[in-house]
């Protein structure tokens, strides 16, 4: 156990990262933050009891903090603090029960708060009808109500449980002294406390993403919301000559309940009350109201603006335009006829001219970016009429969510292509595998550009976006898609299969994909990277860092996940890069654990450079080849085997990358749960270059078939612990501080 302070402001914990110790509060407060809302946690309550793999909440700290910290990552961890330290176990206890207490008050706090949500804004938006119909005004249409339902909770707490937390509260002194007799109970309650706190804080995660996502209903920024209707039906009534003292009834009653609610931006708020309030109903109104018009993506020719917005103009627009059109019309848009090929093949030209064009338009001027090109930059939406009005509206409005689609490490495709413009990442790879330093010096080799022009091309953002448009986005789109000869990148309603909504490849998605994932292999993105401090006696030594992989999401209906690019660039120690679809009807989780396996094995690949599939140097990619090269002669095998791993290759038509990756998805869906799927020799590598976490190895450590490989890999992994505590020892009596990446390696070695 150590002592560990942190100062007011920092972070004690963050979302996302990874559970390795709990923190024990001895003095000071944390704010325990969900989203907009928060439990604040004092003298004795512990930080990480809740969580299991990674930590749900942001824990800020208020006041400073002196906190206890115990590694703590497993079942068997918890039963190793609370063996050995019994006094420890009437707290854990106590701690568990209230923080549990705690969140169910905020949980019941919020369920209350998200009906009254909704009942409010039907209410609203049946009275404007009723307004309008009373006053004869066309009521303007407003898709968002229609799509607008009652929460439906996925994590629930039931009455009876919040009835038995206050109950367990009020009589805890006599609950604890009960179940801190013995250590079985200890645990257990400590265990089941855990695990109905990471379901109540589910709930409260999305109550809090209901609000979120349906606050633009009543107020945002676009002003396509319930205030600005009712706002608008004061300003026609008034220029109609008409009483509006009602309407401004309702207006106030909305003001009186987004304070009440508190989950809108309060400058937002401010501004647009204040153009409410500050509006002078007695001047003449020469204007057909104010309000912005959602009919208009129905009404307008969006093809055509989409060209026109791109600069395109004349024949060439006509040409475009007629071209389009008419593919929009072919009955079979999959159509193998040479004709539809021909033409299919001229509109994916046309469709990545425009989008550059487009491109640097909007990211030059991004005030001139409205939903309808955010539809073609983020979906590769076209034309209304190769897709059904639902859908159209659907996508419409998903445009005022599109943060549910972009993370510091998950971008859409204008975002991506915007952090390239702005220098914060680099192109990708092309097909060929060159990146853009090499397609430059390529240029200069051929005396196409000087020396000086590939100084300045180096840095020259609109060059790079045009090698990225040119090179990764029509090979990719294509790719991730799924059916390559008869892709189409503008986006008809015949790629959507079933409801759309279930179809959007979120961040929250993608990263719970991911989690599941490393929750078994642990180490998959894990690299080696060097520390050195030869003041403090360490001249060069190696330690593990975890570098998560961005992922770009293709503006298509899609079914193939890529592993694009192992790293970024040339150094190891840079992101990989996958690419997903925006929309898929598959289960994310198998396309995650499809891409991880790819990216293990080019990773490997990457890293051992030339001798990659040399057997003389140990590594997953040259074992694996060795095994499959010469498994015939191998008498470890069975004749069943044998026969497999033949069938296998047919299937993988001879690619050996392929077959591992089908070794892997059987590695961490069966296999980790102790089901055998591999043969000896499979099971053997991957035990020894993709581990299982602890808590898996210690459930399969007594199973002879896996005994033997997971008691190697913990001898090995017990030696290096041991030689780094000595090492990190020595260097802080030198002087030295640990830095977060020695502690993270300590961490690695313990998991």
């Amino acid at each position: 156990m150590e002592i560990l302070k942190v100062q007011a402001g920092e972070y004690l914990a963050k979302q996302k990262d990874k559970v390795n110790v709990w923190y024990l509060i001895q003095e000071g407060t944390v704010a325990q933050k969900f989203g907009f809302s928060e439990v604040i946690l004092g003298k004795n309550a512990i930080v990480g009891i809740l969580e299991s793999d990674t930590f749900m909440c942001d824990y800020v700290v208020k006041e400073d903090v002196t906190a206890a910290v115990f590694s703590c990552g497993s079942y068997e961890d918890i039963k190793g603090i609370l063996g050995k330290q019994e006094k420890t176990r009437g707290l854990f206890i106590r701690s568990a029960i209230e923080q549990k207490h705690n969140i169910l008050c905020l949980y019941a706090d919020l369920f209350g708060r998200v009906n009254m949500y909704h009942t409010f804004l039907e209410k609203c938006y049946e009275e404007y009808k009723n307004m309008c119909a009373n006053n004869s005004v066309m009521p303007r249409k407003f898709s968002k109500m229609d799509q607008f339902l009652p929460i439906q909770m996925r994590h629930k707490a039931e009455n009876w449980e919040i009835m038995n937390s206050a109950g367990l509260v009020k009589h805890l002194n006599e609950y604890v002294q009960l179940m801190e007799k013995e250590e079985a109970l200890s645990v257990g309650t400590i265990m089941e406390t855990a695990a109905q706190m990471r379901r109540f804080t589910q709930g409260v995660r999305e109550m809090e993403d209901y609000l979120s996502y349906n606050k633009d209903i009543l107020l945002c920024e676009s002003e396509n919301d319930l205030f600005m209707l009712y706002f608008d039906l004061a300003i026609t009534l008034n220029r109609n000559e008409k009483d509006i003292e009602a309407v401004k009834i309702v207006l106030d009653e909305i003001i009186d309940f987004i304070d009440k609610m508190k989950v809108h931006d309060e400058k937002l708020c401010a501004r647009r009350i204040a153009s409410y309030q500050e509006h002078n109903f007695d001047e003449e109104e020469s204007k057909e109201g104010y309000f912005r018009k959602e009919m208009d993506i129905m009404s307008i020719d969006c093809l055509r603006y989409i060209l026109e917005y791109g600069g395109i103009s004349g024949e060439p627009l006509e040409n475009a335009y007629e071209a389009i059109k008419e593919y929009g019309k072919i009955n079979d848009p999959y159509s193998m006829d040479e004709a539809v090929y021909k033409l299919r093949k001229k509109v994916s030209a046309i469709f990545y001219d425009v989008y550059h064009r487009c491109f640097l338009r909007a990211v030059k001027d991004e005030e001139s970016l409205n939903p309808l090109m955010e539809m073609f930059f983020n979906f590769g939406f076209m034309d209304k009429d190769m897709l059904e009005e639902k859908t159209v509206i659907t996508l419409y409005n998903l445009t005022e969510h599109l943060g549910k689609f972009n993370s510091k490490r998950i971008f859409t495709m204008y975002r991506w292509l915007k952090a390239i413009y702005t220098g914060k990442k680099e192109p990708s790879k092309n097909e060929l595998d060159v990146n853009y330093s090499g397609y430059l010096a390529e240029l200069y080799k051929n005396g196409q550009i000087t020396r000086e022009q590939l100084a300045l091309l180096s840095d020259d953002g609109e060059m790079k976006v045009g090698f990225e448009i040119k090179n990764m986005f029509p090979a990719v789109n294509k790719l991730t898609y799924g059916k390559i000869t008869t892709f189409c990148p503008i986006l008809c309603e015949s790629d959507f299969m079933g409801n759309i909504e279930k179809m959007y490849v979120t961040v929250e998605r993608l990263e719970e994909a991911m989690n599941a994932v490393c929750k078994v292999d642990y180490s998959a993105f894990y690299r080696e990277i060097t520390f050195s401090d030869p003041e403090k006696g360490i001249n060069s030594d190696v330690i593990m860092k975890e570098i998560l992989p961005d992922i770009i999401l293709m503006p298509n209906v899609g079914m193939r996940p890529m592993m694009w690019q192992e790293t970024s660039g040339v150094r190891s120690a840079t992101p990989g890069r996958f690419m997903f679809s925006v929309f898929t009807a598959l289960d994310i989780n198998d396309m995650m654990l499809e891409v991880m396996g790819r990216f293990r094995w080019d990773m490997c690949r990457t890293l051992q450079g030339m001798r990659w599939n040399d057997f003389r140097e140990k590594s997953l990619t040259a074992e694996y080849c060795s095994y499959i090269q010469f498994y015939k002669k191998n008498h470890d095998l069975s004749a069943d085997a044998k026969e497999k791993i033949k069938l296998t290759m047919a299937k993988a038509k001879n690619n050996y990358r392929e077959v591992f990756v089908k070794d892997y998805i059987n590695w961490i869906k069966y296999e980790s749960k102790g089901s055998f799927r591999l043969n000896k020799v499979s099971r053997e590598i991957l035990i020894k270059y993709c581990p299982f976490a602890k808590s898996i190895r210690a459930n399969l450590a007594m199973n002879p078939v896996y005994q033997q490989g997971i008691s190697r890999f913990e001898a090995d992994v017990k030696g290096k612990l041991k030689r780094y505590a000595a090492l990190y020892e020595k260097y802080k009596k030198a002087g030295g501080e640990l830095t977060p990446e020695m502690v993270d390696n300590l961490m690695f070695y313990q998991m």
